[in-house]
């Protein structure tokens, strides 16, 4: 098929790395307090976290994406996009 036939992809939404978290957290569907488990973090900061009360800063961001088995970009920067070229 022709490239022409297709659209770009149109940004419904921007996230935040706290939303991002959450959705991440959700759709493998895990509780805060099993991710405090597994990260060590307490379930009050993951959920400030979660809603933008604190900063998820990228050492926690790192710990968080190897406990969600994710790169830490995907929680950090949710919304990057790639320049055409």
């Amino acid at each position: 098929m022709k490239e022409e036939l297709f659209l770009p992809s149109r940004v419904n939404i921007k996230l935040s790395p706290g939303e991002s978290l959450k959705i991440i957290r959700e759709l493998q569907e895990m509780s805060q307090n099993k991710l405090s488990e597994l990260t060590g973090i307490p379930q009050p900061t993951i959920s400030a976290i979660e809603r933008e009360k604190i900063s998820i800063g990228v050492e926690r961001a790192k710990v968080f994406a190897r406990s969600l088995k994710v790169h830490p970009a995907v929680i950090v920067f949710p919304n990057w996009e790639l320049e055409a070229a």
